[in-house]
C-alpha cells in the first residue's frame, strides 16, 4: 500500500488570520490583568497625556468569546469611511478601465520605460514619497489601479504596482519628516520646537529611499526576466486588469480618452490637494469617487442605467478589502475593550529601563514596533508612549529628539507587514494581493528597515541630535 502523499501547507485566507488574530487578542485579555495610566490634560495642547508614575492594576475586564462578533461590527462601524472610499474608488476606476484611457496611456508610457527600471520605479516612488512625509498611506489607495496597470504593461506583477506605493509611501510616512500626526503630536509633548531635528530626518529619508527602491527594483528585474517566480504569477493571470495590459490592444488616445484622462488626474490632485491642505476627511474622498464615476461615464457617453451598473460592478471587485479593514479594526476594539493596553505599555517601558545606556535607542525603536501591533494610531501612539519614554530618554543622557525619532521609525515601518495595518491591508487588497504572497516579497525588506533604523537612531544618539 503506497503511503498518502502529504498535503502542502496551504496560507489560509487573509480574513481568516485576523480572525485568529482576534481570537488571540480575546485570550489575552483573560491572561492579562488589566491597568490603566491616569491621563491628564496637557494645558499647551489640550490632549490627554500619561501620568508615567501612575499605572495602577484595575477590575479585570475580559472579552467573552460571544461578544467578539460585536467587536467585529464595531470594527465596521468606525472605518465607514475607508470602506466607502475603497468601494467608491473601485467603481470610478472600473469605469475609467471600461473607457480604455488608462489602458492607452499605459501603453504610451510602458513602450519608453520598458528597459530602464532604475529610472522609472524611482520616479513613481518619489512621488509617494513626498506625499506620504505630510500624510496617511490609506490616502494611495486610489491609485493602485493606475500602477497596477503600468506594472503590467511592463511585464512585472502586482507586487511591484503595489509596492511602488506602499514602498514610497512608507519612506515618507515613517521616517516623520513632516507629519503632523506623529511628529509633531510628539514634539508638541516633548516641549520641542515643531519640526526641529528635520535635517537629520530627511537624511534618514534619503537613506531608506535608496535601500528599499535598490530592493525594489531588484526584485522587479528578476520578475521581468523570469515572470514565474513571482509569488503572485497564476493569480495575476487571472486579473482582469492583467489580461487588458497588452500593450499593442490598448489603442490610441482619441479626445475623449484625454479627457477622461484629464478628469482622473484632475480628482488625484484634488484629492492630494484637499487632504494637505483644505482638512479633507474620508468621506470628501468618498465623495470625490462618486463625481469622478459620474463624470467619467458621461465623457465615455454611457447612460445612467450604464454608469450606475458600473458602478456596482467596480464596488464588487473591493469588497474583500473592505471587509480586510472592517475586520481589522475589531482588534485593538478588543485590546481596549479588555483594558490591558496600558498594561502591555507598562511592560514594554519596564523592559527600556533595565537596558543599557548604548543600547537604548535601538531598543526604544524595536519597543515601538511592538506597541505598534497594539496601539496603529500613530497620534494614539503618540499620546501614549512619549510621556512614558521621554524621562527614560532624559534618565539616560539620550536627546528628546532621538526618541521622537525611534518612536517613529517603530510607528511607520511595521505598518507594512501587520495585518492590523489598514493602510497595508486595504492597499494589497485593492490589489488583490494575499497578504501571505506580500510577505515572501516583504519580510527581508522588512528585517532591512529594522537594521537600518537602529544604525540610524544609534547615531542620533551617538551624535546627540537635538
Amino acid at each position: 500500500m503506497e503511503p498518502k502523499a502529504k498535503k502542502a501547507f496551504k496560507m489560509p485566507h487573509t480574513l481568516v488570520i485576523i480572525f485568529v488574530i482576534i481570537l488571540a487578542a480575546v485570550v489575552l485579555t483573560w491572561l492579562i490583568p488589566s491597568g490603566e495610566y491616569v491621563r491628564v490634560e496637557d494645558a499647551a495642547t489640550g490632549k490627554k497625556l500619561i501620568d508615567p508614575s501612575s499605572f495602577h492594576l484595575v477590575e479585570s475586564t475580559p472579552v467573552t468569546p460571544w461578544a467578539i462578533m460585536d467587536y467585529v461590527v464595531t470594527g465596521f462601524s468606525k472605518s465607514i469611511d475607508l470602506i466607502l472610499v475603497i468601494l467608491f474608488a473601485g467603481g470610478a476606476f472600473h469605469m475609467v478601465t471600461e473607457s480604455g484611457a488608462l489602458q492607452a496611456s499605459v501603453a504610451k508610457v510602458a513602450r519608453r520605460f520598458s528597459s530602464r527600471l532604475y529610472i522609472f520605479i524611482p520616479i513613481l516612488t518619489l512621488v509617494f514619497t513626498a506625499i506620504g512625509t505630510s500624510q496617511g498611506v490609506n490616502l494611495f489607495i486610489p491609485f493602485v489601479p493606475i500602477t497596477l496597470m503600468l506594472s503590467y504593461a511592463l511585464g512585472l506583477d502586482s507586487i511591484v504596482g503595489v509596492g511602488i506605493i506602499l514602498l514610497g509611501g512608507a519612506i515618507g510616512f515613517s521616517t516623520g519628516t513632516l507629519q503632523i500626526n506623529t511628529t509633531l503630536v510628539a514634539q508638541e509633548i516633548a516641549g520641542l520646537q515643531p519640526y526641529s531635528g528635520i535635517g537629520y530626518r530627511f537624511v534618514c529619508l534619503v537613506v531608506f529611499y535608496i535601500i528599499t527602491n535598490a530592493y525594489l527594483i531588484r526584485y522587479a528585474m528578476k520578475i521581468q526576466k523570469d515572470p514565474q517566480l513571482s509569488p503572485m504569477y497564476e493569480l495575476d493571470q487571472q486579473n482582469e486588469m492583467k489580461n487588458n495590459a497588452d500593450l499593442d490592444s490598448f489603442g490610441t488616445m482619441t479626445w475623449r480618452r484625454w479627457a477622461i484622462l484629464a478628469v482622473v488626474v484632475g480628482a488625484l490632485g484634488l484629492i492630494v490637494y484637499g487632504g494637505l491642505n483644505l482638512d479633507w476627511e474620508m468621506a470628501n474622498f468618498a465623495a470625490m469617487f462618486l463625481w469622478l464615476t459620474v463624470i467619467v461615464g458621461l465623457l465615455d457617453k454611457k447612460g445612467p442605467s450604464a454608469i450606475a451598473k458600473g458602478l456596482v460592478v467596480g464596488c464588487k471587485t473591493m469588497l474583500g478589502a473592505a471587509l480586510i479593514i472592517g475586520l481589522a479594526r475589531a482588534i485593538a476594539a478588543v485590546l481596549s475593550a479588555g483594558g490591558i493596553i496600558d498594561t502591555i505599555v507598562y511592560a514594554m517601558a519596564g523592559v527600556l529601563n533595565v537596558v543599557p545606556s548604548f543600547l537604548q535607542a535601538p531598543v526604544m525603536f524595536l519597543l515601538n514596533i511592538v506597541i505598534n501591533c497594539f496601539i496603529t494610531s500613530g497620534s494614539g501612539q503618540a499620546a501614549v508612549v512619549m510621556p512614558l519614554f521621554l524621562p527614560v530618554a532624559d534618565l539616560v543622557g539620550m536627546t528628546r529628539q532621538t526618541a521622537i525619532l525611534a518612536f517613529n521609525f517603530g510607528d511607520g515601518f511595521c505598518n507594512y507587514v501587520l495585518p492590523t495595518s489598514t493602510a497595508l491591508m486595504g492597499l494589497i487588497g485593492a490589489a488583490n494581493v494575499p497578504y501571505d504572497k506580500w510577505m515572501k516579497f516583504m519580510w527581508k525588506l522588512f528585517l532591512i528597515w529594522c537594521v537600518t533604523g537602529c544604525i540610524l537612531v544609534s547615531i542620533a544618539q551617538f551624535i546627540r541630535l537635538a
